[in-house]
């Protein structure tokens, strides 16, 4: 079996490998899609379900599946509409390990397994390399599946805080109760999620705690600004008598990549409001989260800026299988105590370790899962091989990186960044709004015939990948850059050849490139 297992290893990274001569798309195409389709199991055949054996199944795996998989940790240019990075050389073969092992991480077993102690320490060097502050002040640290989870665990944890501030004292927690429960002993009429734009992850999570996705209430900024936090909104909403509030800071818009707040001021207010009205103030990381670990150098210096405050928060999520390079999926959540985090998750019945000694918890009383995998191996093996500063470089790579994309597109004829105006896009492009850009943008064609189909466009061409969205009720396409395949002398420039192309193609009808 372990021959087999060599050569079955030798055949996957044939598949998988891309060379210069035959560059890896970044997504299938129709007719490997077709061909895989039509390999699925009929569940009308009378083969259905019948033994196929290891070389069968595996060269189906290899000559059908894969073909018709995309593209995102063999190509530099699959900039979709989520920053999907790639996987690291050492953490795929970290990932490898945790498959081999089967580990299981769910219970701390000093005696049986340094699993629970590999990923503390993995949290720890998270910590550090986001400028989080000292461990003992993040007792609360867990990894999660990414920012849907990280949300929930934050507005769980932030649900038990604010009405359990309302309660009598040695009142049961909220999490025992039920929130209706819990309400009505508390005096609280509603739950607000005061957010800025926000992931659509908030008002899932808002829902699976039980919340409510009405429950969110977005105050941006203004409409030249919708990724702004209007701070005195905020403020009105927390002086509402009867209702509790949970305030939600976005460190990136999911469109624009711009910052809810613009320094370490705003975030100050937030803390101050949060704790002057028994509020929980809780930030979701997105792709903000690692400006803080660029290099100091004046070209990332706003980018600092606007990221500075982050350890002002009661918790902190972000997902990591983005920038971070690692393998889907991996994000991780903070917060300030380990009893919050054990007050909602723990399993009943199960005596909690010691909160007092630093001891490692074990996941499944602080996290959302009771079966989980070794997730943080591949995150461990990044940090180590890595290590802090070819990390801050390859995050400067890719913000170089983004900003040339930028700038090509802004003076692209045909083409304009968003947010601004065509004119507006030019001037930003040189001046002071380039400094804003980090791992995304957005960006639209100025004719509107040409942008209805421009993402399709891109994307069947198969050369680069972007993602879809809309900006002022039009079409526009998103570009993250986040894998580190990317060549900041070589890929952008394809960009702007591209665009170029398809832009005189719309005027001019198609011609061989």
């Amino acid at each position: 079996m372990e021959d087999i297992r060599t050569e079955t290893y030798l055949r996957i990274r044939k598949a998988v490998s891309s060379s210069v001569n035959v560059p890896a798309r970044p997504i299938s195409n129709e007719a490997k899609l077709t061909k895989a389709r039509a390999a699925l199991p009929n569940p009308s055949a009378e083969s259905y379900l019948s033994e196929k054996g290891y070389p069968d199944t595996l060269d189906h795996l290899i000559d059908d599946i894969a073909p018709a998989l995309n593209g995102q940790n063999r190509t530099a240019t699959y900039w979709g509409g989520s920053a999907t990075g790639g996987t690291l050389t050492i953490a795929e073969i970290a990932e490898n390990l945790v498959s081999a092992f089967d580990q299981d991480v769910s219970t701390h077993l000093p005696r049986e397994s340094i699993a629970t102690e590999v990923e503390d320490a993995a949290l720890v060097m998270l910590i550090d390399l986001f400028h989080l502050g000292k461990p003992e002040e993040w007792e609360g640290r867990t990894f999660t599946t990414g920012a849907v989870a990280g949300n929930v665990l934050g507005i769980a944890c932030g649900r038990e805080k604010v009405i359990q501030a309302r309660l009598q004292e040695n009142s049961e927690s909220v999490a025992n109760l039920g929130i209706l429960d819990a309400c009505m002993q508390a005096g609280v009429k509603k739950i607000q999620i005061l957010a800025d734009g926000g992931h659509s992850s908030l008002a899932k999570a808002a829902s699976i705690v039980g919340l409510g996705r009405n429950a969110v209430k977005l105050l941006p900024y203004s409409e030249t600004e919708p990724w702004r936090f209007d701070i005195k909104a905020v403020e009105k909403e927390l002086q509402k008598e009867g209702v509790a509030n949970i305030i939600a800071v976005s460190f990136g818009d999911v469109i624009t990549g711009r910052f809810a707040t613009t320094g370490i001021s705003d975030m100050k207010k937030l803390r101050e409001l949060a704790t002057k009205y028994n509020a929980w103030l809780h930030v979701d990381g997105a792709l903000g989260i690692y400006t803080r670990a660029l290099p100091a150098d004046k070209e990332f210096a706003r980018l600092k800026e606007y990221a500075a405050g982050l350890e002002l928060a009661d918790s902190i999520t972000a997902e990591l299988h983005s920038v971070l390079n690692v393998p889907y999926d991996t994000g991780i959540f903070y917060t300030r105590k380990t009893s919050m985090l054990y007050a909602v998750c723990n399993n009943a019945g199960e005596r909690s370790l010691s909160l007092a000694d630093g001891s490692i918890q074990s996941p499944r009383n602080i996290g959302i899962e009771n079966s989980r995998r070794f997730r943080a191996l591949p995150v461990y093996a990044v940090l180590l091989c890595e290590g802090r500063d070819r990390l801050s470089q390859m995050l400067a790579r890719l913000v170089r990186s983004t900003r040339a994309i930028a700038k090509i597109i802004a003076f692209e004829p045909g083409y304009v960044l968003l947010p601004g105006d065509s004119t507006l896009g030019k001037i930003r492009a040189l001046v002071s709004d380039m400094y804003d850009i980090h791992f995304t943008l957005l960006f639209r064609a100025t004719d509107d015939s040409l942008n209805d189909k421009l993402a399709d466009e891109i994307n069947n061409d198969g050369v680069l990948y972007v993602g879809k969205t809309t900006w002022e009720g039009k079409p526009a396409m998103r570009i993250a850059v986040a894998s580190w395949r990317v060549n900041e002398k070589v890929d952008p420039g394809s960009v702007g050849y591209y665009l170029g192309v398809y832009s005189m193609e719309h005027k001019h009808g198609p011609w061989r490139r």
